[in-house]
């Protein structure tokens, strides 16, 4: 039983401080006056019964009612109901009279007052039954106002003595009730609603109106922030609401405690309390609204208002997903029912509200349901550490968020970190308690909402069911009927004559709380009737937590591995476990996968002990150390407290006595410095002993009933500690003593363990090295999980808890200090929260020291003997092959080659097995960087990998760190990016000093940026590396008589032998270059033979002389009808220092003019003539772009009048002059007839021999527009708007009498040039683009074909990156300009490539006219010469775009020489035939153009080669065979040796000009961009790839027990495929090779041979009658133009069977049968060829036939030709024709039917005139003139048929 109300008050205005600026109020009588014993009166009533201070009012109130809540000092809540009405004060001159005297006085004269004051009656409670108070203070009231006859003392004796019982019963009986039922003696009758269960919160409606005032969002907000422990207040005008809300927060968060400040209404004076700095729940009245402005942490809820405001500063974190939403949903079906129903179309009549009180209890429903779920599981993670006297208990938070998945969750952790928790733990954990509500939930439940999660109706159903009985336990007795309590009459309060409250008399209420008190000690005492019993756990968290099926299945195989593995380990099967160590070590990512090793290890332990050797002990040791790697701090899957019984077990031994256990290895990680981590450890041993010590006892006792009863369940150790919980109070004295000091102990053992656990851990094994503490405090811990960069054997780390310890420089025995006082920091705690004794706690610390010593002593010999460990063996160097004259660098740095984002090495999307990573060894040679090794991956391990390229490529170098999968530790590495499309991503091992890898650096760097261009390959080949001389510099500008004397000296010197300069060259800078530096010098005009003579021998002129464009004789003899001559002018290089020697200009064209035009040109690069076409005699003519100057002087208006004959004009004269004379040298340049007109140009165009690279275009007219579009769009203007009939427009870029002489050039120069009708030019402008953009697309394009890591942005695909680069688009634009050019050329036009300086875009141009126009440079020696005459002489600059040198190296790489062979390689791909290379020809050169093997494509110009003694060291003898010089010569050696350039498909057409498509769908990426060979390395240095594959067959043939096969196993992404398995021709002649050699013939030379097996294909052709007899065969003659064109290698034809590869271009082959029948039949033409007859004889029959084409050609009319002799049908074109076009076999014919007409059949035939006959091959579609003649056909060949 309990006291209903402790104190009643009487608190009134203190009237005698009326004049000062605050009104006080006082007590002006209390009851009991003595303070309860059990309960001492609280302070400061007076504040709270008005809160918001003591004033008077100048009319009367009605009376309030309000609860305040005061916590005393033991943190006991009193509630204090305050009553509050008004009373009138009298004037101050009656208020000296005494009380007595007032009454009368007042009784008899009452005067009316003017001001009010306020008087509260206040009952104090130590119980929240607020109506109750309600109702007996406001009974009172009535009794004083209302004059009852009740006594009020009476009233107020009852009400103090009043005793209710503290809990109800589940049943009330009618004895209950009478105890429940109280009057307080005026008549009245009150029923007490006491809750059953004390332990849930009473909250009537407080929750639900809550929720109206503020709405579900806020109040989540609220009831979040109350949980994370922030500030909350309250506003509000109304004092109980602020009350409710209070109230209603507190019942919201059961089943936690609230408990810190909690003060509903807080008194005005007391406001201060508010910038407190702990958390807080207060209530304040909203008039003090702008006091509360300033506060910055404090989260403000307005129940007035509706808001909740959250400062800035403050971020509250929310539930977790998915509980958040739900708790939402649940919330607003209740407060909001209508909501489900509001879109229904017959939404349903009424929608039933539950009461207020209900709904009250379904919210806090919601909320019960959501602590169940978020702690469901919470007793599992629970550690019992003692059990007697008292249970102590422990929550592990780590593993309870690792178990839910819940680590990252903000709001979760706070909570369990929180003081509401602790309490929780404190008050819930003990094992053996009564039990409510919320523990049946979170225990048996759980499942149920897990099951019902989806359904909203089964939701709500669960929350009504707990609704009702939280309702039941609030309103246990439905009995209110029975209330009875008087009420005041309505409007009193108003009366004017109102006495005052009445003085009462103490002595008459004490006296009746004496009597009360004293009929209570005479009673039995009431005890609570707790029903105790053990709490249950539920499910635990693993049964709850649903796990992902696919996951699963996946995580078993992985499992697989990882036990499989470890089997091996210990089988010691060390090979098995390494193929499967970088599986599992990958596998350690997942939780599934370590917690198994965990198992897995676990039990290979016997007695606590388990030797390994030493391989088994690294491979465990890595295991564990990659599993520990992921772990963070808190190990909340508990993989750190599963191994850490492992590291002390497994061991090996180093010598006799001494032994190394796993955990001097595995120290390197966060999670054993984190002292939360051993506490949870520690406690977790404990709880285990203790189970175990009191599972023991029970053993002892029960031995015979376990036999009987089977095995019983393990019990928990929650249970076992219920158990005996319930049996303490029964147990002796002595046997609590026995069982307190065995509990003691144990813990006591446990913590000397763990101090010797801690120290094996957080001492290093070289205490010496000090290796400790990192400085971070550890305060981001994931981004430490990953990043130790040691050796498995390493130092401790340690988290600095005291700031003090700060060791840079402390000696060894500081880390034995740290060690200690960390060990005694875990000590202190663990044992004082456990109740060590104090004596066992000192034995302890002075214990510590002695063990730490003790082990550093330990340490010292494991560390000494573990240093002589043999080293493990690592695979042997394998050193690379190398060239003569090359020579290694730097010897073998140790490396691992990483893959990069290309697929094919790492197994990817070739398929194959992962070749890398692979170990090997990185060499530096002085021509190449080499990569060679075997891959790491144990399954390919016997293979060897190489990756290398030439150092002049390298394009970039970046350090780069990368984890090198076998030891999981991050590595330096290099990435290498070459120009040749090789990457090379290099780790350096662990052995490799970090100097070595910047020697590395210095060294490659300095070989790739060499001095002087003496310092490349090309030039030290030979020459020890030592030696590289450094060249003296030489002065800038030489005047014009020392070069010449220069030249002339080295040109005598360098005839017979090479010539060494010791003196650097510096090209002067091209702005000086101009021509004032060059005047003529009259005294050194030289005529040396010996120059003249090595000018002649160069490649251009040897070219003039075959184009006939001039002949080199003396200026007398020279005749004059040739139009151009070969003008000696530039043969000093005086006008410009980039043109070679001699060069082609106009006849009449002086050489001083050329001087003067020269200028007008940028770098002195003025129009000279490189190529004529034969046919239409048109020149092509290349120069660099006009300067400024000179291309307004060019196209300036005539007749603007001049000033002067100024310079300008003279030489822009002199330009027209110039331009005019190579107009003139066109044989039909007077010649002005219509062809001249453009009609004239495209029948011209219709009828040039040439041929169009595709199959797709109909017929040459589309073509044609589409080249006429070209045009125009490189002019820039608008296109050509075609006609229907596909004829061009006439309003064509070209005018109407077509230009004589076009000048392409770059757009932005020609602004503002106007074309001039006078002349005979025409200026294209075109818009090019520049190097810079040309470096910039290649740098795009490597990314794109060789990237350095796989792309993590999916958009970036292989695709998409090479479209951004634009390579293609600029190869489209090079192509498209050349293609104009061609046509402009083809049709008589000369054309001028005038663009940028003249050596890069218009050589690509000027090269690719001439390769498209003149079928000679398609050959070997013609490309040969091009390249030498367009790229060398014409001085492209190869060391300056190369950046060959230091001084180039700042303008980057630009490969303007690659875009051309692209641009070759494109054409090559339409027109395979007409070419006499290959593309491993183009591959070669664009290989070796940037490897300086050779020194052809060093230095910019001839000039330059000259001064160094270069050009003509060619005829020169060599010192050595081996040793190149020159590209040409040493692919002339290796084409004679063998065929690897020539192309088979060979078969010119005479004078073919190629126009290829340019469209960027019609070009192909170059294979030489993404191909490469692991197997070799890149096969463009032909002696280190030939000389590997004879070894690999002689190892074959040694072992002869094995049965021999043929059978080769081919990785596309290993071998080289061409030379695996070459084509059929090259098999067959390299046959041809062996078996000439095994006979002993001398080898011929496969040239010979090939040339032979034409020949006599020749002359068996010639004897064939019909040469249309294999016209399957894939020949010139026999196909069409077009499609042969494109070499359709492999495509059938329209007839035939068997396809044969062609040897030549002018006849069909005999050599293979064309009837597919078995036994190779010859056909039946074959048979025939012997008989010469003339074809006449053998028409049996013949007329005119329409013919349908093969599929998608048109009807063709036909002259069929039926022949019974030769048993064919042949077709010709018409009557006349000779050459037959097509043949049919009529051995092939299998039958002959009516046909139908198909579309574009001739119209005016009969439907039965047509029919069809059908062959092996194919159906013909055939149609007569009419029905007869179609049947009389049909007739004859079926007798033809018949007769056969």
């Amino acid at each position: 039983m309990a006291r209903l109300a402790d104190y009643f008050v009487l608190v009134g205005y203190e009237l005698d401080k009326r004049g000062s600026r605050d009104g006080q109020g006082q007590i002006l009588q209390r009851f009991p006056e003595k303070d309860w014993e059990d309960n001492p009166f609280p302070q400061g009533i007076e504040l709270f019964c008005q809160p918001s201070g003591w004033q008077l009012f100048t009319e009367r109130n009605p009376p309030t009612f309000f609860v305040a809540v005061l916590t005393d000092i033991s943190s006991e809540r009193h509630y204090c109901a305050c009553f509050t009405f008004w009373e009138a004060v009298e004037s101050a001159q009656s208020h000296s009279r005494n009380g007595e005297e007032e009454e009368e006085a007042s009784a008899s004269h009452v005067q009316p007052a003017q001001l009010f004051a306020p008087k509260s009656l206040v009952l104090v409670s130590r119980l929240d039954h607020t109506e109750v108070f309600r109702n007996s203070l406001g009974l009172i009231y009535t009794i004083y106002v209302d004059g009852l006859s009740a006594s009020l003392e009476n009233v107020i004796g009852n009400l103090l003595t009043c005793t209710i019982p503290i809990t109800g019963g589940a049943q009330p009986d009618v004895e209950d009730e009478r105890a429940r039922t109280i009057s307080l003696g005026a008549g009245d009758r009150q029923v007490i609603q006491t809750p059953i269960n004390d332990s849930l919160p009473v909250s009537s409606c407080s929750v639900a109106l809550l929720f109206r005032q503020l709405g579900i969002t806020n109040v989540l907000c609220l009831f979040c922030a109350a949980l994370t422990e922030h500030k909350i207040l309250f506003l509000s005008s109304s004092y109980q609401r602020l009350t409710d809300a209070c109230r209603a927060l507190l019942a919201l968060m059961f089943p936690l405690k609230y408990s810190f400040t909690y003060v509903p209404i807080l008194p005005a004076q007391l406001l201060e309390v508010l910038s407190t700095p702990t958390p807080f729940i207060i209530g304040v009245s909203s008039i003090f609204h702008s006091e509360t402005q300033e506060l910055l942490d404090v989260v403000i809820a307005d129940l007035d208002g509706g808001t909740v405001t959250i400062p800035e500063c403050i971020h509250i974190s929310l539930l977790p997903e998915p509980l958040l939403h739900q708790t939402r949903e649940a919330l607003s079906m209740i407060l909001d029912p209508e909501l489900e129903v509001a879109d229904l179309a017959f939404p349903p009549s009424t929608v039933s509200a539950p009461s207020l009180k209900m709904q009250d209890k379904e919210i806090r429903a919601v909320f019960l349901r959501l602590f169940a779920q978020l702690l469901q599981g919470y007793r599992w993670c629970l550690h019992i550490i003692r059990i007697h006297p008292e249970p102590v208990i422990r929550f592990h938070k780590a593993a309870f968020l690792g178990q839910r998945g819940l680590v990252e969750d903000d709001f979760l952790t706070k909570v369990l970190e929180g003081m509401a928790f602790a309490g929780f733990v404190t008050e819930r954990g003990a094992p053996y308690r009564a039990i409510d509500l919320f523990d049946e939930l979170v225990a048996y439940e759980v499942k149920r909402m897990r099951a019902e999660e989806g359904s909203k109706q089964k939701i709500l159903q669960h929350i009504k069911e707990l609704a009702e009985q939280l309702y039941k336990n609030e309103n246990p007795y439905p009995a209110v009927t029975m209330h009875k309590v008087q009420k005041p009459t309505e409007g009193c309060y108003l009366r004017l004559h109102q006495r005052p409250f009445p003085r009462l008399d103490e002595g008459t209420v004490q006296w009746i709380i004496d009597q009360a008190t004293a009929k209570l000690q005479t009673a039995p005492p009431a005890v609570k009737a707790e029903k105790k019993c053990m709490v249950p756990s539920g499910p635990p968290i693993a049964a709850i937590m649903e796990r992902n099926g696919s996951a699963l299945a996946n995580s078993a195989r992985r499992l697989e591995v990882v036990r499989n593995c470890i089997s091996y380990v210990f089988e010691n099967k060390m090979l098995e476990a390494k193929k499967l160590l970088p599986a599992v070590l990958r596998a350690m990512k997942g939780r599934a996968a370590r917690h198994c090793l965990t198992q897995e290890l676990n039990l290979h332990v016997q007695q606590n002990r388990a030797v390994l050797d030493h391989q088994q002990f690294d491979f465990i040791v890595r295991m564990m150390n990659c599993c520990l790697q992921d772990c963070t701090a808190m190990d909340e899957h508990g993989i750190a407290a599963a191994l850490l019984p492992l590291v002390t077990a497994f061991c090996r031994k180093l010598s006799p006595g001494i032994t190394q256990f796993a955990y001097s290895c595995v120290q390197e990680h966060v999670v054993w410095t984190n002292i939360q981590f051993w506490e949870a450890m520690f406690y977790c041993d404990v709880q285990n002993h203790i189970r175990a010590l009191y599972l023991e006892s029970n053993g002892e006792n029960h031995v015979d009933e376990e036999g009987k009863e089977g095995p019983q369940e393990e019990k928990s150790a929650l249970e076992i500690a219920s158990e005996q919980r319930r049996l303490w109070p029964t147990m002796s004295r002595e046997k609590q003593q026995e069982l307190i000091q065995k509990e003691e102990s144990t813990v006591f053992s446990q913590a000397i363990h763990y101090a010797n656990r801690m120290s094996y851990l957080l001492l290093p094994l070289d205490t010496s090295k000090n290796r400790l503490l990192r400085s971070s405090g550890l305060g981001d811990v994931e981004s430490v999980s990953n990043s130790f960069v040691t050796n498995s054997i390493a130092g401790s780390v340690a988290e600095s808890y005291d700031t003090e310890s700060g060791f840079e420089d402390a000696e060894s025995s500081d880390v034995a200090n740290y060690v200690v006082r960390f060990i005694n920091r875990f000590v202190d705690k663990v044992c004082t929260e456990s109740g060590v004794t104090n004596e066992h706690l000192k034995g302890l610390h002075i214990m510590i020291p002695d063990i730490v010593q003790m082990h550093i002593e330990t340490l010292d010999a494991v560390h000494r003997e573990s240093k002589r460990l043999p080293p493990i063996q690592k695979p042997k160097l394998l050193r690379p092959s190398l060239l003569v004259g090359e020579e290694c660098v730097m010897e073998g740095l140790r490396v691992y080659l990483m893959p990069d984002g290309r697929e094919e090495a790492a197994g990817g999307n070739i398929g194959g097995p992962p070749l890398l990573p692979a170990e090997g060894a990185i060499f530096l040679t002085t021509y190449r960087i080499v990569f060679k090794g075997t891959p790491s991956d144990p399954l390919v391990g016997e293979q060897v990998v190489i990756r290398s390229f030439p150092i002049a490529s390298l394009t970039k170098e970046k350090k780069i760190s990368t984890t090198v999968q076998t030891d999981q530790f991050i590595q330096e590495g290099l990435q290498l990016r070459s120009c040749t499309f090789q990457l090379l991503r290099i780790a350096f091992d662990v052995e490799v000093a970090s100097e070595s890898a910047e020697v590395f650096r210095k060294h490659l760097h300095k070989l790739r940026y060499p001095q002087h261009v003496r310092g490349t390959f090309a030039f030290t080949v030979g020459q020890s590396p030592k030696q590289a001389m450094q060249p003296k510099a030489k002065e800038k500008n030489p005047s014009l008589r020392t070069l010449s004397k220069n030249l002339v000296k080295n040109a005598k010197k360098t005839i017979g032998r090479q010539y060494v300069t010791r003196k650097k060259y510096t090209p002067p800078a091209w702005e000086h270059r101009s021509s004032q530096h060059f005047q003529e010098d009259d005294e050194d005009e030289i005529s040396d033979k010996m120059t003249m003579s090595h000018l002649v021998e160069r490649a251009c002129c040897r070219d003039y002389q075959r184009m006939g464009l001039g002949t080199l004789s003396n200026s007398l003899t020279r005749s004059k009808n040739e139009p151009f001559r070969i003008s000696t002018v530039n043969r000093m290089y005086a006008i410009c220092r980039s043109y070679p020697g001699l060069l082609i200009v106009p006849q009449s064209i002086q050489d001083n003019t050329i001087q003067r035009i020269s200028r007008c040109y940028r770098q002195n690069r003025f129009p000279v003539v490189c190529w004529r076409n034969s046919r239409t005699k048109a020149v092509l003519l290349r120069s660099g772009g006009l300067h400024g100057k000179g291309v307004v002087g060019l196209f300036k208006s005539q007749n603007t009048p001049a000033a002067g004959p100024s310079q300008t004009d003279s030489t822009s004269l002199e330009q027209e002059k110039y331009l005019q004379a190579v107009i003139n040298s066109m044989p039909h340049y007077a010649d002005a007839s219509g062809r001249n007109t453009l009609s004239g140009f495209t029948s011209a165009h219709m009828s040039s021999a040439g041929k169009w690279g595709s199959i797709r275009a109909s017929g040459r007219m589309s073509n044609y527009v589409l080249n006429m579009e070209i045009g125009s769009r490189l002019a820039g203007k608008d296109l050509l708007s075609a006609q229907h009939n596909g004829a061009p427009s006439e309003a064509s870029f070209l005018r109407q009498h077509r230009a004589s002489l076009y000048i392409i050039g770059d757009k932005s120069q020609l602004k503002g040039a106007k074309p001039d009708p006078l002349q005979h030019w025409e200026v294209v402008p075109i818009e090019v683009f520049d190097v810079r953009q040309v470096k910039a697309s290649f740098k795009k394009l490597i990314k794109a074909c060789v990237p350095g890591s796989p792309s993590t942005d999916p958009s970036l695909t292989y695709l998409r990156t090479l479209e951004e680069s634009e390579w293609l688009s600029q190869i489209h634009k090079i192509l498209q300009i050349s293609v104009l050019v061609v046509e402009l050329l083809d049709t008589g036009s000369s054309v001028l490539v005038s663009l940028e300086d003249g050596w890069d875009i218009t050589t690509q141009v000027v090269s690719l006219v001439q390769l498209l126009s003149d079928p000679y440079y398609r050959t070997m020696e013609g490309f040969r010469l091009l390249v030498e005459k367009e790229w060398l002489s014409f001085g492209h600059r190869f060391s300056h775009r190369g950046a060959q040198t230091l001084a180039a190296q700042s303008s980057g790489f630009a490969p303007v020489f690659l875009q051309f062979l692209d641009c070759v390689h494109q054409i090559h791909l339409q027109f395979p035939m007409e070419f006499e290379f290959t593309q491993y020809y183009l591959k070669f050169l664009s290989y070796h153009y940037v490897s300086n093997r050779f020194r052809t494509f060093l230095l910019d110009s001839d000039y330059e080669r000259i001064e160094l003694g270069l050009l003509y060291e060619e005829k020169g003898e060599r010192k050595s065979q081996q040793v190149y010089k020159s590209i040409w010569d040493y692919i002339d050696r290796l084409n004679k040796k063998t065929p690897v350039f020539f192309n088979y498909m060979y078969a010119p057409e005479d004078g073919e000009v190629l126009r290829p498509y340019s469209n960027i769908s019609n070009l192909k990426v170059w294979d030489y961009y993404t191909q490469e060979v692991l197997s070799e390395g890149p096969s463009y240095d032909w002696e280190l790839v030939q000389g590997q594959p004879e070894q690999v067959e002689e190892v074959d043939r040694q072992d002869s027990s094995a049965p021999q096969t043929k059978r080769k196993i081919i990785w596309p992404c290993y071998d080289n495929r061409s030379r695996v398995e070459p084509d059929a021709i090259s098999k067959l002649l390299e046959e041809l090779h062996n078996l000439e050699a095994e006979l002993g013939q001398v080898p011929e030379c496969w040239k010979d041979v090939w040339d032979k097996v034409k020949a006599s294909q020749r002359t068996e052709t010639r004897q064939e009658v019909s040469r249309m007899a294999s016209s399957s065969l894939l020949m010139s003659s026999s196909l069409l133009p077009h499609r042969r064109s494109l070499g359709v290698y492999l495509q059938e034809s329209g007839v035939g069977s068997t396809l044969n590869l062609s040897l030549d271009s002018d006849t069909s082959s005999t050599s293979t049968p064309s009837s597919g029948k078995q036994g190779g039949r010859k056909s039946t033409s074959n048979l025939y060829s012997q008989f010469q007859m003339s074809e006449s004889e053998n028409r049996s029959y013949e007329g005119t036939l329409y013919k349908k084409g093969a599929f998608m050609k048109p009807w063709k009319p036909r002259w069929f030709v039926l022949d019974k002799t030769k048993h064919q049908l042949r077709y010709y074109d018409n009557r006349n024709d000779t050459e037959c076009k097509g043949v049919i076999d009529l051995a092939e014919v299998e039958s002959i039917t009516p046909g139908t007409p198909t579309m574009g059949a001739p119209k005016t035939v009969e439907e039965k005139a047509f029919f069809d006959l059908k062959t092996t091959k194919r159906v013909y579609n055939f149609c007569a003139q009419d029905v007869q003649l179609a049947q009389q056909w049909i007739d004859r060949i079926q007798s033809c048929l018949s007769d056969a």
